[in-house]
């Protein structure tokens, strides 16, 4: 498994619509997003339902950790395919798949009420200062 078949499997998703806990291509959120990437690559995990829209006291970070198919990684690390977590507001709140290199510059695809819908654009300067966490998937031993 590569980071561009994760990646490939979070496109499958583009334009669908933004469903806080939504996990079909009727709408997903940005969890679902990887979920969906999980699912597609045949990756154990576990999908955690029930959590706010916002996460506080690590709510986020203590269900990637617990992933059989994530490890965590340093952020300066963190290339195609590989599980971006971000801070929004406080708390680690957000998670983007890192897309790539296009143009020399970083891409991200994710699942966002600010855009309605599942998106992959430019990670920016304010987009990368947001990363806080980062985690490759593969295939537990």
């Amino acid at each position: 498994m590569t980071g561009a078949d994760v990646v490939s499997a979070a496109m499958d998703l583009l334009k669908v619509p933004f469903r806080h806990q939504g996990r079909n291509k009727l709408g997903v959120d940005c969890a679902g997003v990887l979920v969906h990437c999980f699912q597609a690559l045949g990756l154990p995990h576990f999908d955690t339902q029930g959590y706010p829209r916002t996460p506080y006291d690590g709510t986020l970070e203590k269900i990637l950790d617990a992933q059989p198919s994530l490890k965590r990684i340093p952020v300066s690390e963190a290339r195609e395919g590989d599980v971006l977590v971000m801070r929004i507001r406080k708390e680690p709140q957000h998670i983007a798949i890192h897309a790539g290199m296009h143009h020399g510059a970083a891409y991200i695809i994710h699942s966002s009420e600010q855009y309605g819908v599942v998106v992959m654009h430019r990670a920016d300067e304010l987009w990368r200062a947001r990363v806080i966490r980062a985690y490759r998937m593969e295939r537990p031993a």
